[in-house]
């Protein structure tokens, strides 16, 4: 019964994260943004060490921090004349290891840190489902609410700017989404893993969607699969849960890369059929 009830939580705690990641993720395969949550996801160990020391909890650590490396880069990229992923490259790893001699420096003991790069998605609580399932559902409803200015920013920048788009602040919101995102995700995939669960199943649902929010829906089914294969395997072979996942998200990536367009094609098609009908 105590095997079942934590391997339940585990399920749907990596099932409701996966149904956030996947309609976030596709803004991140949109606009190529790949490099930069793995940016944040870096910051976020940082963030681990805030919060240990000032006692709020890892969780706002991480949003404190991974928002405090979004507005830097704004700022940089307006003063700096590098090239974005020259400085995402420099913040990215900067940041992860500012937050390993932080840690080093605070000396808490208490810290383990292959559960925070890795995940350890079998540990999760009571609270850390709440905090997924409200965080989550907040993420979305924020997603909601701005999904067509994104959209308008994704397919032609300049244009939604003349069109009264406040392109900076949506950007920044969704920047703290992703922050918010990393965050609920820290303790099923690690630091190191959690942006392949935001990139791998919305790049996966591209070849299965006809539309933005088709994609959306796909990605999010693909990732709830993948934890829920990713996490059986992990159990019936004992392997690390975390990369379990991800390895199945990319294998069911490879799968469809596979598959010739004409039988995606009938899937959409099929699809269409029945939604119609």
């Amino acid at each position: 019964m105590i095997f079942d009830a934590f391997l339940l939580r585990a399920l749907a705690g990596g099932i409701g994260l996966a149904l956030v990641m996947g309609p976030l993720g596709c803004f991140v395969v949109w606009r190529r943004m790949a490099y930069f949550g793995d940016t944040l996801a870096h910051s976020a160990l940082l963030g681990i060490t805030l919060g240990t020391v000032t006692g709020l909890g890892y969780g706002p650590g991480i949003v404190v921090a991974c928002l405090s490396v979004a507005i830097l880069l704004v700022v940089l990229k307006r003063r700096q004349p590098l090239a974005e992923d020259t400085l995402l490259g420099i913040l990215a790893h900067s940041a992860l290891s500012l937050g390993l001699v932080a840690m080093a420096l605070a000396g808490n003991p208490r810290v383990d840190m292959m559960a925070y790069l890795f995940g350890d998605i079998l540990a999760i609580d009571t609270g850390d489902l709440w905090s997924i399932w409200l965080g989550g559902a907040g993420v979305l409803a924020a997603l909601a609410l701005l999904w067509r200015r994104l959209l308008a920013i994704t397919v032609d920048e300049d244009l939604a700017r003349v069109e009264g788009v406040p392109v900076l602040g949506v950007q920044l919101a969704f920047m703290g989404l992703i922050a918010l995102v990393i965050a609920l995700a820290m303790k099923i995939v690690g630091v190191l893993l959690v942006t392949s669960l935001l990139v791998i199943p919305a790049a996966a649902a591209r070849r299965l969607a006809a539309t933005p929010e088709a994609m959306a829906a796909a990605a999010a089914g693909l990732g709830a699969i993948s934890v829920t294969l990713g996490l059986g395997a992990s159990m019936v072979w004992d392997l690390p849960s975390g990369p379990a996942v991800v390895v199945t998200a990319a294998v069911i990536f490879g799968v469809i890369s596979a598959m010739p367009r004409q039988l995606t094609g009938g899937i959409l098609r099929a699809a269409r059929r029945r939604s119609n009908s």
